[in-house]
């Protein structure tokens, strides 16, 4: 029986997180709630090392979170469910968008798109915030001791736009040593 609950929340979080993995971890938060497979802390653990490792960050995070709730079988139940609307979705649009792609209404309903998808990944990352470097029953020690690395940190993104030679790898190397030092 769980492996069909976690194909339907998963298959719920496909179908209705537009806009990639970032967009589902609000649907993830709502799930540690209700499901005692993961904690918000497990959850901000998760996706720290989802965003590090290659591949979409939904598929990673599903298949931890079932894999968490029932091992390698609930992994696949919740990565197939996770998947599955994308699979019907894509297969409807192409067969709909190859007949309509001109009308205005459907492009009008994409454009439209763009808001609340922006607005669940700014949830997403406010949430992610709040577990992560806003733990305010630590905040006084943490301020003290975070700022001279989160400067260094922000002035290496600043720079990335202007200097050519910092990669992606240089940046995220830079925040796991903040997120290290952060928590020592």
């Amino acid at each position: 029986m769980i492996y069909l609950i976690l194909f339907w929340e998963f298959f719920q979080i496909g179908t209705f997180a537009v806009g990639g993995g970032l967009a589902a971890i609000p649907f993830l938060f709502s799930m540690a709630d209700r499901y005692p497979w993961f904690t918000h802390e497990m959850l901000a653990n998760m996706i720290a090392v989802s965003e590090v490792a290659p591949g979409p960050i939904g598929v990673k995070m599903s298949t931890y979170a079932g894999f968490s709730a029932a091992g390698i079988p609930g992994s696949i139940a919740a990565t197939m469910g996770l998947i599955a609307p994308g699979v019907i979705m894509m297969l409807l649009v192409v067969r709909v968008l190859s007949a309509v792609n001109e009308n205005k209404y459907i492009q009008n309903a994409f454009y439209g798109l763009r808001p609340a998808v922006t607005a669940l990944i700014a949830w997403a990352a406010l949430e992610i915030a709040r577990f992560t470097i806003l733990d305010f029953s630590q905040l006084p020690d943490r301020l003290s001791m975070s700022v001279l690395p989160l400067s260094l940190l922000a002035a290496l993104i600043l720079a990335s736009k202007y200097i050519k030679w910092v990669s992606p790898l240089m940046m995220i190397s830079a925040a796991a040593v903040v997120g290290v030092v952060l928590r020592f």
